[in-house]
C-alpha cells in the first residue's frame, strides 16, 4: 500500500471522529448557556487541555519548529515568554474570572462580564468589545482555514480551494451542532494528539541521529551559535536583551484572548482552577519542548547531511514522514490539521457569542428563549464561517499576517481591562473604553513605524499604554457604588468555597 494511502485513511479516521464528537455533543445542549459555555461544567483536565489546543494552532507544530530550525535557540524566547504568560494567566486570572462572572449576572462572554461588572448602562463597553471580537476573529478564523488549505495541498497534492473547503466545513460541522462541549471535547483529542506527536517524534529522531551527544555535537558542525540561547556571538548585548524582551513580550498576550479566557469561565468552579493549570502548564511545558526539540533534530538530519530544507516550516512533517511508517506518519499529520482546527472552532464560537450575547442583546430588549438563543448562536457560526471562508478563498498573505498583529490587538485592549476589573474596584466604564481603544489604536502606531525602539513588539507599549490610561481616566470619572463594591466582595467570597 502506497505512503499516501496510509495517510489519507490516518486522516479520515480523525476528521469522522470529530464528526461524532460533535454529534454526541449536540445531545447535551438544552440551552445559549450550554452552547456558548457548556453549562460552567468544565472539568480541570478538559479546561487546560482545550485551552491550550486552542491557543497553540499550527505555529507550535509548523511557526515554532520552522523558527528555530532556522535561526537556532534564540527564537526559544517566545516560547519562554508564552509559558509565563499563560501561567501567570491560570494563576491570576482564572479563579478570580470564574467566580466574578458568575455572581457578575452569570456572564457568558467577556464583554457581557465587562458591562455588568461595571454596570454600564449604555451597553456601549459590550457592543465596542463584540465589534472588535467579531472583526479581529472572522480575519483569524479566515487565516486558518487558509492553513488547512495549504495544508493539504503541500501534504497531499490537493487542490488548495478543496483543501480549504474540507478543513473549514468538518470544522464548522462540530462546532454549529456541538457548540462549546464539543468544542471544548475535540479540543481534548486534539490537544493530546499534537502532545503524543511532540515527544514521539523528537524521541525517535535522537535516536536516530545517535543520542543527545552526537546530536549536539552534530548542530555545532553547523553552526555553533545555533544552540546558543542569546544567539549569535558577534551581536551586540543590548540588541540581545532588546530582541529577548520582545520576544517574551508574546506573554503578555493571554490575559486578553478572549477565546482563551472564555475556558476559565466555564470551570465548575474557581477552586478547580488550580488543577487545571498544573495540567496546562505542564502540557505547554512538554509540547513547547517537543517542538523546540524537533527543530534540533532536523538541523542534525537535514542542515547538517542535505543542506536547507524548501520550507523550514515544514521540518515536523518531514522528520515524521522520515522516522515512522506511513500511517503513522498521517497520524502526525492529522496532529497539525488538529493544532489548526481546534483554533478555527474556538474562535468561531467566541465570534458567534460576541455577535448574540453582545451586539444582538445590547440592541434588543426582546428577551431570547432558550431555543431561539441556541438558533442565533448557530446562524452566527455559518455566517461568520461563510465570509471567512470568502476571504480565505484566493490566498491572501495580508490575513496571514494580521494573526501576529490580532495577538497583540487583543492583548493591548482587553488583557490590562480584564486585570483591573478583577483586582481594582475603581475601574470605571470610561476609564474601560479609553484604556481598550487606546491600547488597539497604540498597537496600530507602533506597527506602522519602524527602526529603532518601534522594532519592539507592539503588545508592550499597548500593554502599558492601556493600563496607564484606564487608571488615569478610572480615577478622574470614578464615582461609589454600592452594588460594585458587594458584587466584588461576593466574588472573593466565592473564591475561597
Amino acid at each position: 500500500m502506497e505512503a499516501t494511502t496510509y495517510q489519507a485513511g490516518a486522516m479520515v479516521i480523525y476528521l469522522v471522529a470529530m464528526i461524532m464528537i460533535g454529534l454526541f455533543a449536540y445531545n447535551r445542549t438544552n440551552d445559549l448557556d450550554d452552547y456558548m459555555l457548556g453549562g460552567r461544567q468544565l472539568g480541570p483536565g478538559v479546561a487546560a487541555l482545550s485551552a491550550g489546543a486552542s491557543d497553540m494552532s499550527g505555529w507550535l507544530l509548523l511557526g515554532l519548529p520552522g523558527a528555530i530550525y532556522s535561526a537556532g535557540l534564540i527564537e526559544g524566547w517566545i516560547a519562554v515568554g508564552l509559558t509565563i504568560g499563560a501561567w501567570l494567566n491560570w494563576k491570576l486570572v482564572a479563579p478570580r474570572l470564574r467566580a466574578y462572572s458568575q455572581v457578575s449576572s452569570n456572564s457568558i462572554t467577556i464583554p457581557s462580564f465587562l458591562g455588568s461588572r461595571l454596570r454600564d448602562s449604555t451597553n456601549l463597553i459590550r457592543i465596542v468589545a463584540g465589534i472588535i471580537i467579531m472583526v479581529f476573529f472572522t480575519f483569524y478564523v479566515s487565516s486558518g482555514m487558509v492553513s488547512g488549505g495549504v495544508f493539504f495541498e503541500s501534504s497531499f497534492g490537493m487542490n488548495y480551494n478543496l483543501g480549504m473547503v474540507l478543513v473549514a466545513g468538518i470544522t464548522v460541522l462540530y462546532t454549529l451542532v456541538g457548540g462549546f462541549l464539543a468544542v471544548s471535547w475535540t479540543d481534548v483529542v486534539q490537544g493530546l494528539m499534537m502532545l503524543i506527536a511532540l515527544i514521539m517524534v523528537p524521541i525517535v529522531g535522537i535516536m536516530h541521529v545517535g543520542g543527545p551527544v552526537e546530536l549536539f555535537n552534530q548542530i555545532n558542525s553547523v553552526n555553533a551559535d545555533l544552540t546558543s540561547v542569546l544567539g549569535p556571538r558577534e551581536a551586540a548585548l543590548g540588541a540581545t536583551i532588546f530582541g529577548i524582551i520582545s520576544a517574551m513580550a508574546w506573554g503578555l498576550g493571554y490575559f486578553g484572548q478572549p477565546h482563551i479566557i472564555v475556558r476559565f469561565m466555564a470551570l465548575r468552579s474557581p477552586a478547580e482552577a488550580k488543577a487545571a493549570r498544573r495540567i496546562g502548564i505542564g502540557w505547554m511545558l512538554l509540547s513547547v519542548l517537543g517542538a523546540g526539540t524537533t527543530a534540533l533534530v532536523g538541523i542534525a538530519v537535514y542542515r547538517h547531511d542535505t543542506g536547507q530544507l524548501p520550507n523550514p516550516e515544514a521540518v515536523f512533517i518531514t522528520l515524521g514522514q522520515l522516522l515512522f511508517h506511513p500511517l503513522i506518519a498521517g497520524l502526525m499529520l492529522a496532529a497539525i490539521l488538529a493544532a489548526i482546527m481546534s483554533t478555527i472552532s474556538s474562535q468561531l464560537l467566541v465570534t458567534s457569542s460576541a455577535i448574540v450575547e453582545d451586539i444582538y442583546k445590547a440592541f434588543s430588549k426582546k428577551e431570547l428563549r432558550e431555543n431561539d438563543g441556541i438558533l442565533l448562536g448557530r446562524i452566527a457560526v455559518g455566517g461568520v464561517s461563510v465570509f471567512a471562508a470568502f476571504l480565505a478563498w484566493v490566498r491572501n498573505d495580508t490575513i496571514l499576517s494580521l494573526v501576529a498583529f490580532a495577538w497583540a490587538g487583543f492583548g493591548a485592549s482587553f488583557g490590562p481591562t480584564v486585570i483591573l476589573a478583577l483586582y481594582w474596584r475603581k475601574l470605571t466604564t470610561w476609564g474601560a473604553i479609553a484604556g481598550m481603544v487606546s491600547g488597539a489604536v497604540t498597537v496600530g502606531i507602533w506597527r506602522s513605524l519602524s527602526g529603532g525602539i518601534f522594532e519592539m513588539y507592539e503588545i508592550l507599549p499597548g500593554f502599558i499604554i492601556n493600563f496607564a490610561v484606564a487608571m488615569i481616566v478610572s480615577i478622574l470619572t470614578w464615582q461609589p457604588n454600592e452594588e460594585i463594591e458587594r458584587e466584588f466582595d461576593e466574588s472573593l467570597e466565592l473564591m475561597k468555597k
